[in-house]
């Protein structure tokens, strides 16, 4: 065995070799040259031999030093979570705290230097702002003085006077702590350490002990774009009454999209043929018909030209020179484009019909498979728990540190200092890697659950629950191999969000210059994560295929989407549009349905947020649902292409492939031999596949 695979060394390291040795990958090359990629050994080995795929045969456990090193990772993260709860952080977090370092609702250590802390606050549970609208939108928090109460005002306090009344009779002293509260109305620095007035009415948030104003109008700088749209009172209202009238609706659109996600993913197989032929057609008819507008729009242009010739040129002849001259240039340009299409066309008509076969099969998989219509629900259900875990111990990593009093204000607040500050920075990068290993250990089990599925001759012996089984196997064989390619991505998406996360901080203040090259590295890395991802599912599925480490998977099934690059585009584009219209075609039966429902209830007067609201929900579950045929499109796929390349339906080299697919070979074949027949060969029948390991077209 090679040495690049016997040690999984990275493919970074591979190529480097590769270099070294004088040799260089091109896609231009033969198949004999591509596929020693993956064959060669260390700087030119003399084992040549190529390596066999062996479909579900061997398991062995791929990449452990990374499922190590993910597990020393998690290890991290769980200790920054305990050390954030154990230092007391989560009691700031929960029961706030006054600007001078008080814990509310307990007893408190005294703070060196700050005069009013180390107070009893048992009885003062909640947390009053002085000015709650006093927002720092940069920063995302209130600049304000706060307190311990132990009520919120729930009624509106127009003067001191009130103020002092309010704390006489319910014992809740709105003002600092150093300030007597008969002297509320009369003390010189009651503009600062008072509240401001008027002071809104406000009501205790449920678990966090904050008062809040009933009247959140002042929270809207937080949401720039809904500034003007809810600084009318009366429109806001109508909206959240609307809303609240109509949640049983909305709820009910909601089941109603995931109904259709699934009955689409079943009965796509029937109606693709009708889809794709659909889109090639009007394809077609948009380019001739915009390039015959265009060279009509030339000559009627040119023709009024000519008939105003022989007198003095205006500015308005000039102008309509310029312009018959730019219509030809458009008009010679879309000429050129349709004829470049109309061949693209033709010659990868065969390859669309693959794409359609591969359509056909997925909705074979899913009715064999059902469990896989579930797979979003798992994957969307441990997101969601990861992300809750992920932002509590974030908020209480926010409150924890020390008590640092400010120089200009003189309040207190908590801020981390030394290595306390990287555990921020540790648990973000743990906020990106472990998502990506979620999806990542969604893209396995599909993979895993799909190769089980193509690979099995006889359906009937396929295990009770392949995708259970396929879960299995993740967890006892794989798990390295799925935290090696997530950690892939977490390097290319770290920092691109550091990138855009200068632009956003830098809007209106750089030049040109730097926000084109900001915005072009940006756009750079978010192709190569998307490169990335695409070539990390196809190397889970070389994996689920033959239980190889990652980077051998990725070097084999790299070499097999350049052996079939013209079909990888025909499916990549014919397919990924043909689900994009599912999914709009999802969409607009759902908010067709809420209209009809919403009209139907005459109560309901504002329309426009329940439908949004519906609509942005059955396209997430739409683009969920079939992200997951898409992933089932692409593992078959490359099933297919490891299948003819290996096996030519001889006697002990029989395809694994299932009907539909055998169908299109023969197709293929019969089409190759009569191609060659009438080029003036001899006439014999064209065998399906070389050893040499050729393709179809």
């Amino acid at each position: 065995m090679a040495c690049c695979h016997t040690l999984s060394i990275d493919c970074i390291h591979v190529l480097q070799a590769r270099k070294f040795c004088g040799h260089f990958l091109c896609f231009g090359s033969s198949s004999h040259s591509l596929n020693r990629l993956s064959t060669m050994g260390c700087c030119g080995s003399s084992e040549q031999k190529q390596r066999e795929w062996k479909p579900l045969e061997d398991r062995s456990c791929t990449d452990i030093p990374w499922l190590i090193i993910f597990a020393l990772f998690c290890i991290g993260m769980a200790c920054i979570a305990g050390f954030s709860i154990s230092t007391g952080a989560a009691s700031r977090l929960i029961s706030g705290y006054d600007s001078y370092g008080n814990t509310c609702g307990q007893k408190n250590g005294k703070i060196e230097g700050v005069e009013l802390s180390g107070r009893d606050q048992t009885d003062n549970k909640y947390v009053f702002f002085l000015d709650p609208c006093n927002i720092d939108i940069l920063n995302r928090k209130i600049k304000s003085m706060a307190l311990c109460v132990s009520r919120c005002p729930d009624r509106e306090l127009k003067t001191y006077t009130d103020v002092k009344k309010f704390a006489l009779q319910n014992g809740s002293e709105l003002c600092s702590y150093d300030i007597p509260v008969f002297r509320y109305p009369s003390h010189g620095e009651r503009s600062k350490k008072c509240p401001k007035l008027p002071v809104p009415p406000s009501k205790s948030l449920p678990v966090f002990h904050r008062c809040t104003p009933v009247d959140i109008s002042c929270y809207a700088q937080f949401a720039e774009a809904f500034v003007t749209f809810v600084s009318d009172n009366s429109m806001l209202h109508r909206v959240i009454a609307g809303v609240m009238a109509s949640k049983e609706i909305i709820m009910g659109l909601c089941v109603l999209a995931l109904v259709l996600s699934i009955i689409l993913m079943v009965v796509i197989r029937y109606i693709s043929v009708v889809l794709v032929w659909m889109l090639t057609a009007l394809v077609v008819l948009g380019s001739l018909g915009g390039t015959g507008v265009l060279w009509w729009l030339y000559v009627d242009h040119r023709m009024n030209l000519t008939d105003q010739t022989g007198t003095t040129p205006t500015p308005q002849q000039q102008l309509a020179t310029g312009n018959v001259q730019a219509l030809l240039v458009y008009a010679v340009i879309a000429t050129v484009f349709t004829v470049i299409l109309l061949l693209l066309l033709f010659f990868m008509r065969k390859r669309v019909a693959l794409t359609i076969t591969l359509f056909h099969v997925a909705g074979k998989v899913f009715t064999h498979l059902p469990l896989l219509a579930l797979q979003p629900f798992w994957t969307f259900l441990s997101l969601m728990l990861f992300w809750v875990s992920w932002l509590g111990v974030f908020l209480f990593l926010g409150t924890t540190g020390s008590p640092v009093q400010s120089e200009e204000t003189g309040l207190v607040e908590f801020r981390m200092s030394g290595p306390l500050q990287y555990m921020v920075w540790y648990h973000a990068v743990g906020l990106i890697w472990i998502s990506q290993f979620i999806l990542a250990c969604q893209q396995m089990t599909v993979a895993g659950a799909v190769v089980t599925y193509y690979f099995t001759r006889n359906k009937s012996q396929l295990p009770m629950t392949p995708i259970v089984s396929s879960m299995l196997r993740l967890t006892r064989y794989h798990l390295g191999t799925v935290a090696k390619g997530s950690f892939i991505i977490t390097l290319v998406e770290i920092p691109r969000l550091i990138l855009t996360y200068i632009h956003n901080q830098l809007k209106g203040k750089e030049n040109a210059c730097a926000r084109c090259m900001l915005k072009a590295c940006i756009c750079c890395l978010w192709c190569l994560k998307k490169c990335l991802t695409y070539l990390n599912q196809n190397a889970y599925t070389a994996t689920a295929i033959n239980s190889t480490s990652f980077c051998t998977s990725a070097c084999d099934a790299f070499v097999i989407l350049v052996e079939n690059a013209l079909r990888v585009a025909t499916i990549n584009t014919v397919g990924d549009f043909v689900l994009f219209l599912g999914k709009v075609l999802i969409v607009s039966c759902t908010a067709f349905v809420g209209v009809l429902s919403l009209n139907y209830q005459r109560d309901y007067t504002v329309w426009v947020l329940p439908l949004l609201i519906v609509c942005l929900f059955s396209w997430l579950v739409a683009h969920c649902f079939l992200s997951v045929f898409e992933i089932v499109v692409d593992v078959l796929f490359l099933c297919f292409a490891v299948d003819t390349k290996h096996n030519d339906g001889s006697p002990g080299r029989e395809f694994y492939m299932d009907k539909a697919l055998m169908e299109f070979v023969e197709n293929s074949k019969k089409m190759a031999g009569r191609d060659r027949a009438e080029a003036g060969g001899d006439g014999r029948e064209m065998k399906p596949m070389t050893h040499g390991g050729g393709t179809f077209a």
